[in-house]
Parts: C-alpha cells; sequence; structure tokens
C-alpha cells in the first residue's frame, strides 16, 4: 500500500483532497500532518476516523525532527504539501508566511531528501514530491492574456511572494538534487469546506443573515474560479502521471468579477430562501469598502499544458459549482456555526482529549 503524507491536511483543499484520494484509490494509506491553526478543522475529516487508512497527527511541517521522524516511521511515497499561510489579507502581518510557507516548505524538501536520496535516485523509486502553489506567484493581468506555466514571476503580496519562494525551492532541488518533484499553480478555488474569511463562503453567510456584503474597491477585480473538486483531481493526476520537475497550472476557465460572484450568490439565495423581509433583492445589500493592499486586478489561468500531456479538464462549470456549493453550506450550517463562534476548535479535545494551542 502506497503512503502519501499531506500537509495542511485539515484545511479546505487538503481535505477535498484526501477524501477524493481515498474514495478513488484502494491502494493508498494517508497520514495527514496539520497544525491546526485558525483555518485547519478536524472536523472536515471526521468521517475518517475509524478509517485504518487513515491517520491524523498533529503538528507543524517546521518541526524537523516530527518531519523526519515521519518519513522514517512510515515510509512515505508521496508528499502532498497544502499546508500553507493562505489569506492575502491576513499576509500584511506576514511573519506567520514566511515561517510556514517558505521555511516549512525548505524542511518538508530537506527531510524528504534525506529519505529519499540516500541510496538511489528518487525518480527510479516512485517517490514523489508535489508542491500546490497559486496563481498569484505571476502578478496581475490586463484586461486580456493569462498565466502559462512560463509566465515570469511578479508576486505582488506577501502571501505571493512567501509562495514564489517556496516555488523557486522546489524546482532547485529538482535542478541541483535530481529531487523527484511537481509544481501545480492554481486559480481561485471554491467548494465544500472552505473558511468562512473566503469572499464566496463569506459572502454565503452574510447574505443570509441579512447583513453588509463587503466588496473590495469597485469590484471588477477578476479571478479564474476553479471547483474544488476538479481541483483535487488534478492534483491526483499529476501525482501519478506528470513529469518530475514540471510546473501545471490548473484552471476552471470561469472568469468572473468579483461583484459578479456576489450577485450569483444573491440571486440563489432569494430563489432558494426568499427574500429578506423589506428587500426586493440580497443584492441591495453590497457594500463597497476600501480596497485592499496590493489587490491584484484579474488573474487568469492557461491550463492547456495539464489538458495536453494529462488530459485533465475541469468537469464542473462555475453556474453548477456554485449552486453546489451554496446547497452544501445551507445543509452544513452547523458546519459554518462552529467555526464563527468558535467551538469547532474543540473538537480536538473531544478526540484526543486535550486542548490544541491555535492561532487566534
Amino acid at each position: 500500500m502506497k503512503k502519501f503524507l499531506v500537509t495542511g491536511g485539515c484545511g479546505f483543499i487538503g481535505s477535498n483532497f484526501i477524501r477524493i484520494v481515498l474514495k478513488y484509490r484502494k491502494d493508498v494509506r494517508i497520514i495527514n500532518l496539520d497544525k491546526l491553526t485558525y483555518a485547519g478543522n478536524l472536523s472536515n475529516l471526521s468521517e475518517l476516523v475509524n478509517d485504518s487508512r487513515y491517520r491524523f497527527m498533529a503538528g507543524d511541517v517546521c518541526d524537523h525532527d516530527l518531519v523526519l521522524r515521519i518519513f522514517d516511521e512510515e515510509n512515505i511515497d508521496a508528499v502532498v504539501h497544502f499546508a500553507a499561510e493562505s489569506h492575502v489579507d491576513r499576509s500584511i502581518d506576514p511573519a506567520d508566511f514566511i515561517q510556514t510557507n517558505i521555511l516549512g516548505t525548505f524542511n518538508l524538501l530537506e527531510a524528504a531528501r534525506q529519505a529519499w536520496l540516500s541510496d538511489s535516485p528518487a525518480s527510479e523509486s516512485g517517490k514523489r514530491f508535489l508542491h500546490v502553489s497559486t496563481d498569484e506567484v505571476y502578478g496581475s493581468l490586463g484586461e486580456t492574456g493569462l498565466f502559462s506555466e512560463t509566465s515570469p514571476y511578479d508576486p505582488r503580496s506577501p502571501y505571493s511572494a512567501s509562495k514564489a519562494s517556496s516555488d523557486h525551492l522546489v524546482s532547485a532541488y529538482f535542478h541541483t538534487y535530481g529531487f523527484p518533484a511537481f509544481i501545480t499553480n492554481c486559480s481561485n478555488n471554491y467548494g465544500p469546506y472552505q473558511f468562512p474569511e473566503k469572499l464566496i463562503p463569506l459572502i454565503i453567510h452574510k447574505a443570509l443573515k441579512g447583513n453588509p456584503l463587503p466588496v473590495y474597491g469597485d469590484g471588477r477585480n477578476v479571478r479564474d474560479w476553479l471547483f474544488v473538486e476538479d481541483h483535487c483531481r488534478a492534483i491526483l493526476r499529476v501525482l501519478e502521471s506528470g513529469r518530475l520537475g514540471q510546473a501545471y497550472n490548473i484552471g476552471g476557465s470561469n472568469e468572473r468579477q468579483n461583484i459578479e460572484v456576489v450577485h450569483a450568490i444573491c440571486d440563489i439565495l432569494d430563489q432558494k430562501v426568499g427574500f429578506l423581509p423589506g428587500r426586493k433583492s440580497r443584492r441591495e445589500l453590497v457594500a463597497f469598502v476600501k480596497d485592499r493592499a496590493g489587490h491584484d486586478r484579474r488573474y487568469a489561468i492557461d491550463a492547456s499544458k495539464i489538458k495536453q500531456e494529462l488530459g485533465w479538464e475541469p468537469e464542473v462549470g462555475f453556474e453548477d459549482g456554485i449552486r453546489r456549493t451554496i446547497d452544501w453550506y445551507l445543509d452544513n450550517s452547523n458546519w459554518s456555526e462552529s467555526i464563527l463562534d468558535g467551538s469547532y476548535q474543540e473538537y480536538y479535545r473531544k478526540m484526543y482529549g486535550q486542548k490544541l494551542e491555535t492561532t487566534p
């Protein structure tokens, strides 16, 4: 049985990836290493507690001794590295982003290099390291054009700069040591289990409550939206069939202005749960706020490489995906409420008999 070390597996994309792997790959065992900071939610994978193919470990990717011990004890075949501080707004205070995103990635690379390259080339043994990154490393686009794998890096926020740095580290390890690595750069994800600070779940929650819907600037910033399950299938495809040393862009081909996304959520909620008292539409709740520092105007991904080489393309269009996402949040309101009131952090204590220290 192959053993995958998934870092940050209790987060939004990581938990969806683990669920997909265990569903479609019966020969894989997952070791999920997660520090459980504010965005890590152990209950995201509560149905796997008794699954013999799943093991959760509370820990930090920056903990050198712990990571070495995991490689030694588990004989890891592949690393899928999600663990990262990822919210651009929070990166205005950048220390945690530098620590986790750069030094944490370095620590994982060193542990894997020590474990995999001591005897024979890892490329011959089937070992693999997949670093999950973002399209934000490329900077900002104008009204036309797409980011490709050859686009120059031009990060504009501490978050994207930290991810750019970790991308370069992974690439350097491949070229310097023959280290068996890939990089994937994805567009904006959405779907079930996304932490409520992000645009789509934030707007869903506030629109249901009838609260103002904050939209940065003029709302015309453009993102390419990728349904999380499509992203996870792409990651698995790269891990199993990608060319070592390559980067693969993963996009949804669903460009939308932020204000268009907000309006779509408002319209669907009006249809599904009815209008708010005294209002004709939830669109009336939109409140434009001061733009954030370093807010890139447009991202858009050229995903032709992964389509041509590996046969992957997104299966879920935005209209279908946003309805599925809204339905999930409507059906799982207790999940959102447990985050908003902080009780989700008690799940660890209930499961393991102790309280985990978390980032406020």
